[in-house]
């Protein structure tokens, strides 16, 4: 059975945060300009106090073009994770993030969760999505 968490996507259940601490390849969806999707695949980290998800990434990339393309109030995504049965997606709205302290943070939530830190790039930003609804099954 799915279960949904659009009412409070802060505070899924254990298994769902735990399988979000597993590492797994996940995809992440964006909207091209002309509406379509680009799915893409990613490493995402998910904070469900902090209700973010993030994604590091080169700002030269299309998922960031495309992010960056919704302007201030953000660019509608999806992230997702499948491991057989098991799955589980994250909705929201996403912005591009340049601080230096928020790369870092997410570069360190990313070397927690695939045991290694991402290669080293001048030209990272990272893609923080604020979270409004979790989905999945487990």
């Amino acid at each position: 059975m799915a279960t949904t968490y659009a009412q409070n996507p802060g505070d899924p259940d254990v298994p769902y945060r735990d399988f979000w601490r597993e590492r797994h390849l996940c995809t992440l969806t964006t909207l091209r300009p002309d509406g379509t999707p680009h799915v893409v695949p990613v490493a995402v980290t998910y904070d469900p106090a902090a209700r973010l998800a993030r994604v590091v990434a080169n700002k030269s990339s299309a998922k960031v073009r495309h992010v960056r393309a919704a302007g201030a109030e953000g660019a509608p995504v999806a992230v997702c994770q499948v491991d057989g049965r098991r799955w589980a997606t994250l909705e929201g709205r996403a912005h591009v993030r340049t601080e230096p302290e928020r790369i870092a943070e997410a570069e360190r939530r990313y070397a927690e969760r695939y045991e290694r830190a991402p290669r080293p790039n001048p030209s990272r930003v990272v893609i923080e999505i604020e979270v409004t609804r979790a989905l999945g099954r487990g």
